[in-house]
């Protein structure tokens, strides 16, 4: 028998019969939403072969995989590589005794986050990308989710940091370390483990966020398939083969991340360690 929750009590057998009666419902409700869809993609020729001929075709697969996915997950990497140093710059200047070092940073990174960023994608393309070509609508879109992403990035940097117990910067002061030192070689390496989930979810938020470079016309996969559907007609098949690809580059990106985080920093927790140690008591 289980022990009881000190949250709340376990459900009587009217409560369990009602939870399951509504799970039922819900089930059936949805089930109901999904069919009437289908059903209406089917009376619009939505499953028809014509519409989803294109994406069969040997000659547009090349096209979506090298012009579409390739160019996204380049500008993915180039905007999660170079925000994880933006938000590891910034994270650590908020940590700053300085104020002239702090205050900046501070403003920087509250601003960067309270702006969308797809407005700074237009803000980037009509500033410097708009005579470059599709160059400039690259980096505009690297530019605007690096300086976004980065800004998030630092507030997780900051958050790990300070979740490190304080004992752990104590004892290196104690030793006679400087605070660079201290943080470089002491707080850092324990609070990698703290934010890895975090910066991994943020990884795959900037790779989504690639999408809305169709906007500034940057080249990507959402370029390439809104190409297709314009050419074809085929906006459903289109779009759901868009999302397709999309999952999938995400669920690999949080399998290689994952991949990391287990090959290079292990499953104990490095605090428990530090704070414990194997010898404790």
């Amino acid at each position: 028998m289980s022990a009881p929750s000190i949250l709340f009590d376990a459900p009587g057998p009217r409560t369990v019969r009602r939870h399951r009666l509504y799970t039922l419902l819900g089930v059936v409700l949805l089930l109901l939403v999904i069919g009437f869809v289908l059903q209406r993609l089917y009376v619009a020729g939505t499953f028809a072969y014509d519409q989803w001929e294109v994406f069969i075709t040997p000659r547009f697969i090349e096209v979506i995989l090298v012009d579409g996915v390739l160019a996204t997950l380049k500008m993915a990497a180039a905007a999660v590589a170079l925000s994880v140093v933006v938000g590891l710059v910034l994270g650590v200047a908020k940590l700053a005794d300085r104020a002239w070092i702090r205050v900046p940073a501070t403003v920087v990174v509250e601003f960067f986050r309270a702006v969308p960023v797809l407005l700074l994608m237009i803000l980037f393309f009509f500033t410097f990308g708009i005579n470059s070509g599709q160059s400039g609508a690259f980096w505009s879109v690297v530019l605007a989710l690096t300086l976004y992403n980065g800004s998030v990035l630092a507030e997780i940097f900051r958050a790990g940091i300070n979740a490190v117990p304080q004992g752990q910067s104590e004892a290196a002061y104690a030793l006679g370390m400087r605070k660079t030192q201290v943080t470089n070689l002491v707080l850092l390496p324990q609070a990698v483990k703290i934010m890895l989930p975090a910066i991994i979810s943020q990884c795959v938020v900037a790779l989504k966020d690639t999408s809305l470079g169709y906007a500034v016309a940057s080249p990507g996969l959402t370029r390439v398939t809104s190409q297709i559907y314009q050419q074809f007609g085929n906006q459903v098949a289109a779009i759901a083969v868009t999302a397709a690809l999309y999952i999938l580059m995400c669920v690999a990106l949080t399998l290689l991340a994952t991949w990391v985080q287990k090959r290079y920093v292990g499953e104990r927790n490095p605090i428990d360690g530090a704070v414990g140690g194997p010898g404790a008591a």
